[in-house]
C-alpha cells in the first residue's frame, strides 16, 4: 500500500497548506507512515520568506534524501513556498528532489504523484496560476483537535520593502463569507474550541470582494452560524485596524481579547523605509484607541532590529515604545537581506554585530515589561483551555488563558485539579513568571 510521511515548515499559513495535502494523499487512497524511514514518499511543505528558513528546509530536504539513498524507489517531493519563490533553481541544486511543487499547485499533489509514478509528468516544477482553497477540500487538522487554524485570504497587497511574499504568493485574495462558514461548522463537528483566523493581513479581508465585506462582516458571520467558544485574531495590519473591529470585539466575548499587531518598528524614518503606511504617533494612538474600547486586552507584535539605516537613536525610540506601549507579547528578529527585495540595495546596511547586540538589548526590555504584565493576573480567575498534561512535568497539567495564542506565547501551568484536553475551565491564578502563570481550577 502507498505510504507517505509528510513534514510541514514554517508558519500557520503553510501548515493548512500541508492538511489540505494530507486529506487530498488520504482521498486518493495513500495511507500515513509515522516513521520515515518506512514510507514509500516523503513529502517536505517548505517555507521560503526569510533565509534562515530557507537554509532549514535544505537541511531538512538533504536529511530525507539519505533515506532515499537508502532506498532509491522512495519518492521525494518538495512543495511549498521555497519552491515558488526559486523554481527552477531547485532542480539543479536538490537533484535528490524527484518532485517540486509550488504554492499554486499543492492541490493536485495526488495526481501529480500518479503522473510521475507513471512516467508522464512533463516537468519536475509544478507551478501554475494563482490559487484559493475552499472548504470542499479535505482536510485533515494536525493540530490539537479542539483548536485550528483559520486561513481567510491569500496573498497580500502590502509592498513592505523587505517582504518577499507578495511574489511568492501573489495579491490578495480572500475567501467569500459562506465558504469560510461551512469550513468552521465542519471544524466545530470535529471538536474546536478555538479558532484562530490567519492571513497575511487580517484587516484586509475583502478589500477584493465589494464594499460591503469586511473583517466585521465575517466575524459577525461566524458568531452567528457557529458556537465555537474562543475566537482569535492573529496578524492585523495597524493601519487597518477599524473602531468598528474595536466595538465587536468589546461587544463579543467569544472574540478573545487579544491582537496580533505587527508593528515591525516605531521610528518614523525607519518605517517609511520599510514602507509601512503608518507612524509613531499613529500606533500610540492606535493602542490608545484599542484600550479605551478593550482595557483588559492582550497585545502582541513583531518588531525587526538593524533594518537598512537604523541608528542608535531608532533603537532608543523602540525602547521608549515597549517601556511606554507595555506590549503584553514580543517576537523580536533582526532584520536579513533577501534576494529580490528592495531592501536588499539599500544603503547603511547594519552590520551584524550591531543587529545582535541591538536585538539582546530590546529582548531585555521587553523582558522586564512582560514580567511586570503578567503580575496583574495573579489573584484573578481566568478561563483556560486545558491542553493536557504538561510539557514540562507530568505532575501538572498546561493550557492557555485568552491572553495567550498557541504555539507562540506562554502557556498557564495547572498545579491542582482535574480537567482533560479541551476543556475550559476557571482557573485562579497564583503565581506570574516572566511569560508564564501558575494556578489552580476552582469549582
Amino acid at each position: 500500500m502507498a505510504s507517505f510521511h509528510l513534514i510541514s515548515l514554517g508558519c500557520p499559513k503553510n501548515l493548512v497548506d500541508s492538511e489540505l495535502m494530507f486529506g487530498l494523499l488520504e482521498q486518493a487512497g495513500w495511507v500515513f507512515e509515522e516513521d520515515p524511514g518506512q514510507a514509500s514518499m516523503l513529502v517536505i511543505n517548505t517555507c521560503g520568506f526569510i533565509q534562515s528558513a530557507v537554509e532549514e528546509a535544505i537541511d531538512e530536504i538533504l536529511e530525507l534524501s539519505l533515506l532515499k539513498q537508502e532506498n532509491p524507489a522512495t519518492l521525494l517531493v518538495v512543495t511549498g513556498c521555497m519552491v515558488q519563490r526559486y523554481r527552477q533553481e531547485l532542480v539543479h541544486a536538490l537533484p535528490e528532489v524527484d518532485l517540486f511543487i509550488g504554492t499554486e499547485d499543492f492541490y493536485r499533489i495526488a495526481t501529480l504523484v500518479e503522473a510521475l509514478k507513471a512516467g508522464t509528468l512533463a516537468e519536475k516544477v509544478c507551478i501554475s496560476g494563482r490559487f484559493l482553497m475552499d472548504s470542499t477540500l479535505p482536510r485533515r487538522i494536525s493540530t490539537p483537535f479542539y483548536r485550528s487554524w483559520l486561513k481567510i485570504t491569500e496573498g497580500c497587497n502590502n509592498r513592505c520593502s523587505y517582504c518577499m511574499i507578495p511574489s511568492i504568493r501573489g495579491d490578495l485574495r480572500s475567501r467569500p463569507i459562506a465558504d469560510l462558514v461551512s469550513e468552521v461548522a465542519s471544524l466545530e463537528q470535529q471538536g474546536v474550541r478555538e479558532l484562530s483566523l490567519i492571513a497575511q493581513d487580517l484587516t484586509a479581508y475583502g478589500d477584493d470582494l465589494g464594499d460591503s465585506v469586511h473583517l466585521t462582516t465575517l466575524l459577525k458571520a461566524l458568531l452567528a452560524e457557529s458556537s465555537i467558544p474562543w475566537i482569535r485574531l492573529m496578524y492585523l495590519y495597524p493601519s487597518g485596524i477599524s473602531d468598528p473591529l474595536l466595538s465587536l470585539m468589546a461587544e463579543q466575548p467569544r472574540i478573545v481579547p487579544y491582537m496580533d499587531i505587527p508593528f515591525q518598528h516605531v521610528s518614523d524614518t525607519v518605517l517609511k523605509r520599510m514602507n509601512r503606511h503608518y507612524s509613531s504617533d499613529d500606533l500610540y494612538h492606535l493602542i490608545g484607541r484599542i484600550r479605551s474600547y478593550l482595557p483588559d486586552v492582550a497585545l502582541r507584535s513583531t518588531l525587526m532590529v538593524g533594518f537598512p539605516g537604523e541608528t542608535d537613536d531608532d533603537v532608543r525610540q523602540l525602547e521608549q515604545f515597549l517601556r511606554e506601549a507595555r506590549l503584553d507579547h514580543v517576537g523580536l528578529f533582526a532584520y536579513a537581506n533577501e534576494t529580490g527585495s528592495p531592501s536588499e540595495n539599500f544603503p547603511h546596511q547594519c552590520s551584524e554585530s550591531d543587529k545582535s547586540d541591538r536585538l539582546d538589548y530590546i529582548a531585555a526590555v521587553q523582558a522586564e515589561v512582560s514580567k511586570g504584565n503578567l503580575q496583574k493576573y495573579v489573584g484573578r480567575v481566568e478561563p483556560v483551555l486545558v491542553e493536557g498534561v504538561s510539557r514540562e512535568t507530568d505532575l501538572l497539567l498546561e493550557g492557555r488563558s485568552r491572553f495567550q495564542a498557541p504555539d507562540i506565547d506562554g502557556c498557564v501551568y495547572i498545579t491542582d485539579g482535574i480537567a482533560k484536553a479541551g476543556d475550559i475551565v476557571q482557573v485562579r491564578i497564583s503565581e506570574a513568571q516572566i511569560y508564564d502563570l501558575v494556578g489552580e481550577i476552582v469549582a
